[in-house]
């Protein structure tokens, strides 16, 4: 009696887990439901129920697999035009760059005009020619270095490049009294080679009388990242400080590059203003133009052309 209430027991929840479902053997076909079991004349109407469903169920899987791919098909598409974006933005850049570099150029040789003493009126004159007249005080030098000689074409070749000339020295800064409006300011005199220096190995270039000079005016420098701090006990000087070599110096924070016209001979060679900025745009542009060229016919074997075929 046990033994038959155990497979009652089991007949019960084999037919709760399996309702709904098609038992098949060799013999006989029964279907079991929810309202129990059918007749065997039913079953051809539920077979063909039962087709019906498998056919929705491989048409809904069919539209899914059919949605994802339409999904990857226009995802993949962001990437050529993304980087036709690029290209196009970076063809904006080199514009601008240009035009930068020209309108740089024009002020570094265009007339000079007296220097004025209005701060707010200097901040608006970087890279203007400035004339002044006055004598230096060669006592107080402050040396900016390492420094190379400015050759505005060599350092357009090598943009961008790693490595620099080997030819390595200083630029000196130079206290300068302007006679016609009484007050000091800082002059950078230009570039001098290691063994020049000190100023005992350039004496004839160290005139004390007084000069007229044309310089371009220059601002203040942020430390650019891994620039070394000045030295200013040390007297090494690695960027352009204003605020703390007029300290130095006793000078008002004015501060030109004499040109290259405004040497003095057996001094430093003049003319060390840099105005030759990086420009690699073009570089940039055919870059990005190739990966969307190439991007585009990989999008367009896959999705399109694969289709057609």
């Amino acid at each position: 009696m046990s033994s038959f209430r155990l497979m009652l027991m089991f007949s019960n929840s084999a037919s709760k887990a399996i309702r709904g479902y098609t038992l098949i053997s060799s013999k006989r076909t029964v279907f079991v439901t929810r309202q129990g079991l059918l007749r065997r004349q039913d079953a051809p109407v539920l077979r063909c129920n039962l087709a019906r469903c498998g056919q929705r169920s491989s048409s809904t899987v069919a539209g899914t697999e059919k949605g994802e791919d339409s999904f990857l098909k226009w995802l993949l598409l962001l990437i050529p035009a993304t980087t036709f974006g690029l290209g196009a933005w970076q063809l904006k850049r080199r514009k601008w760059k240009l035009e930068l570099i020209r309108e740089l150029k024009s002020l570094t040789t265009s007339e000079p005009i007296p220097l004025p003493v209005d701060p707010m009126e200097i901040k608006q004159l970087e890279y203007r020619r400035v004339k002044v007249r006055g004598h230096f005080d060669h006592s107080k030098e402050l040396y900016v270095l390492p420094r190379s000689p400015v050759d505005p074409e060599r350092e357009a070749r090598e943009a961008g490049r790693i490595s620099s000339s080997g030819e390595s020295g200083a630029n000196v800064i130079t206290p300068f009294y302007c006679t016609d409006l009484g007050i000091t300011i800082l002059v950078n005199r230009g570039y001098v080679p290691k063994n020049k220096i000190r100023p005992e190995t350039r004496m004839k270039g160290q005139v004390t009388k007084d000069v007229d000079l044309v310089g371009v005016m220059r601002l203040t420098e942020q430390r650019k990242p891994f620039v070394p701090q000045n030295n200013v006990e040390a007297n090494r000087w690695h960027y352009r400080d204003l605020e703390a070599m007029a300290k130095v110096t006793g000078a008002e924070e004015i501060f030109i590059d004499a040109v290259f016209d405004s040497t003095i001979p057996g001094g430093p060679i003049g003319g060390q203003t840099r105005v030759t900025l990086r420009n690699e745009h073009m570089q940039y542009v055919i870059t990005w133009y190739g990966l969307c060229a190439a991007t585009s016919y990989m999008w367009y074997a896959k999705f399109i052309k694969r289709i057609a075929l």
